[in-house]
């Protein structure tokens, strides 16, 4: 059976997913911040009024997307061979299986997303996987970790250390949604020496108007925008031991050389930890 059959076998079963081309994306308006193509114009609009409130916010989502790039190659260089990317987003360059195969041709890579239009262009993304094809996409929804980590023992080795990627997706999770509970159940199907792999945004550098748009454009989205201070984020790692430097500002995670005009504007937390 190839990646793709094993992509389809996941699917929901019933009627064609709805893509809701009506309702803005967080998905989408997430590829237009990054200059993608794959959104439409009710997500266009959406995120140019985002834009207008706080332009940082395309500085943000370029700084995260490094950092996901960084956080990855470094859980590779550690000897990680497995990466649960679970939020994963639309496909767009330096992917985590781009990036984790760079440096082991064979890591295994798992994608989770709840929005179909990901299984949409899943096609492409096998097509940039290695000729083992260790890349794999399922649906599924961070709201439900249980049926997530069952459908992932049965692709990636749960005896073997696992990277847990959560990255820019936990400020879409309500409060009353447990978020906390949500990460402590993903960790704890994982064994010793697997990794955090987190980023989250944040209103700590955004002015009280510009947050306030913010979260009214994302309410109206298929997600809403629950930004939370450092203190909250930081909450996520505990039971675990954080790698140097820390839960810093998504830029200042070991960044690679000097740091992009803007950096000091990027609204989000990131950081990388070991389950010991």
């Amino acid at each position: 059976m190839d990646d793709f059959e094993w992509i389809k076998q996941h699917e929901p079963a019933g009627p064609p997913a709805d893509l809701r081309i009506d309702v803005p994306s967080s998905a989408r308006m997430y590829d237009y911040y990054l200059g993608g193509k794959d959104n439409f114009e009710v997500d266009r609009r959406a995120a140019e009024e985002v834009i207008r409130a706080f332009p940082a916010i395309q500085e943000t989502t370029r700084a995260n997307r490094a950092f996901l790039g960084r956080a990855v190659r470094f859980a590779a260089d550690q000897g990680l061979r497995q990466f649960l990317d679970i939020g994963t987003g639309i496909p767009t360059q330096a992917n985590t299986d781009q990036v984790a195969h760079e440096v082991a041709p064979d890591a295994a890579i798992l994608y989770v997303d709840n929005d179909p239009i990901v299984l949409r262009h899943a096609d492409a993304l096998m097509a940039q996987a290695d000729g083992r094809k260790r890349t794999r996409v399922m649906l599924g929804d961070l709201r439900r970790p249980e049926e997530i980590l069952a459908e992932a023992q049965k692709v990636l080795d749960f005896q073997q250390p696992v990277a847990l990627m959560l990255v820019a997706i936990l400020h879409f999770i309500r409060d009353e949604e447990q978020p906390r509970e949500i990460v402590r159940t993903l960790l704890d199907a994982l064994p010793s020496g697997s990794m955090l792999i987190l980023s989250h945004a944040t209103g700590d550098f955004m002015p009280d108007d510009s947050l306030t748009v913010h979260r009214a454009v994302y309410d109206r989205a298929t997600s809403p925008f629950i930004d939370r201070r450092k203190s909250k984020v930081s909450s996520f790692f505990d039971g675990l031991d954080l790698v140097d430097p820390g839960l810093v500002q998504l830029p200042w995670w070991r960044p690679n050389g000097a740091l992009p005009q803007g950096s000091e504007r990027a609204s989000g937390w990131a950081g990388v930890a070991v389950k010991h």
